[in-house]
């Protein structure tokens, strides 16, 4: 059955019919799709009713038994619990079906908890990086024993420094510079919260990290012209993925700051757009005339009107926003499309870079173009010209070796 109008709901839920299929035409699920979450809707309902339950009784583990029922009476599609997630969330929100209660935090994850809630309350992080510190903090916490059965008042400044050789000894080594800076982030929150009696935030030993030490990878032009061809203009996804990457190449966004972009922080009049950058910081940029063209062409005939007001949203339904990692999957898949490496978002962020000290942009309007708070991270891409860097070469000794 291919018509929604005719798929017929009885029992408990058949009041929510209407909505549940009003609700599904508005996120983009096309017709076909729509009469089989309603077909599913039906099966739950004429369940509901054979076991005498009414729709409230429609708990979590009421769900795992008609689903355990359902495979048992050979179905094979829409069978788990992803089939009936836009069911389930459609009678949550509207309070038919109870919300699932959540287990019980243990004292390590209540303590995170609280943590997450001072770096976003207190220091004023972004949630990327209030998830980003609380993962990097918990095996810490995790090997102190918090679960009841030692008390972090007794964390003694030798227990910090073995913590941190070892996990410089494991397969998570490439992040130890960040760990450290989140561990000693947590240590002053203990210490402020009278977890432990004294700061212990010099006990966190230095991790050696090279900076500079490398060049940033960037593309060639004609590389830059592969991947953008490798869209195919004449689909909604095409058109998409051609504008992402056109912002990305252009304008060194990171991807994070790509998906966050919405139709408001552009100014088509004054030609300029709002970047919603780390630490909550939002910096006006010029919009560049292919990057505007790129945008318009992809909104003006593709743009989901339920997606919201960001600019770049997910095609098929449900619509909605991208991710972060969405928009790194886009610039993966182009690469793949085209026969490169794998190369993801910041790639291009560096191509960004690269392309404007080639076209004669000095280091400090690359790093007012990224944004970049210190000078010495612009600094880098001093490494790249290499033509400009011969003149600053001193011959070697006795001639050519």
């Amino acid at each position: 059955m291919r018509d929604p109008s005719r798929v017929r709901v009885d029992g408990p839920l058949a009041l929510h019919a209407d909505g549940f299929r009003a609700e599904l035409l508005q996120r983009g699920y096309a017709p076909v799709t729509v009469a089989l979450h309603l077909q599913l809707m039906a099966h739950v309902g004429r369940w509901l009713a054979g076991q005498g339950l009414d729709a409230h009784a429609l708990t979590s583990p009421v769900v795992d038994t008609y689903l355990r029922e359902r495979r048992a009476a050979g179905y094979v599609n829409n069978r788990s619990i992803r089939g009936l997630a836009p069911l389930l969330d459609y009678l949550r929100r509207r309070e038919v079906v109870p919300w699932p209660v959540p287990s019980e935090e243990s004292p390590t994850e209540h303590l995170l908890s609280r943590y997450a809630r001072y770096l976003a309350g207190e220091r004023g992080l972004v949630e990327g990086t209030v998830h980003r510190n609380v993962d990097l903090v918990r095996p810490f916490l995790t090997g102190m024993g918090t679960a009841g059965d030692v008390d972090l008042r007794g964390l003694a400044a030798g227990d910090i420094t073995g913590f941190v050789v070892a996990y410089c000894q494991s397969p998570k080594r490439a992040t130890a510079p960040r760990m450290t800076t989140a561990l000693r982030s947590l240590l002053r929150f203990l210490h402020v919260e009278g977890f432990i009696d004294r700061p212990l935030v010099d006990a966190v030993p230095s991790v050696a990290a090279w900076k500079l030490a490398g060049l940033p990878k960037s593309l060639r032009a004609e590389q830059v012209a592969q991947l953008l061809a490798s869209c195919d203009g004449s689909t909604p996804v095409g058109r998409r993925d051609y504008a992402i990457l056109t912002v990305l190449v252009r304008l060194g966004l990171r991807a994070g700051e790509v998906a966050a972009l919405r139709l408001d922080d552009i100014d088509w009049r004054r030609g300029e757009i709002t970047v919603r950058g780390k630490g909550n910081r939002h910096e006006r940029l010029p919009l560049p005339t292919d990057v505007g063209q790129a945008i318009v062409s992809y909104v003006s005939a593709d743009h989901p009107a339920p997606a919201g007001r960001e600019v770049f949203a997910r095609v098929r339904a449900p619509h909605g926003p991208l991710t972060r990692l969405a928009v790194t999957q886009v610039v993966a898949g182009a690469a793949r499309r085209a026969g490169f490496e794998p190369i993801y978002a910041h790639r291009l962020r560096h191509t960004a870079a690269t392309g404007m000290l080639r076209a004669g942009g000095s280091l400090a309007e690359i790093g007012q173009v990224l944004r970049h708070r210190h000078v010495l991270t612009t600094a880098i891409y001093a490494k790249t010209d290499v033509e400009a860097l011969r003149v600053l070469a001193r011959p070697w000794p006795g001639g050519a070796a």
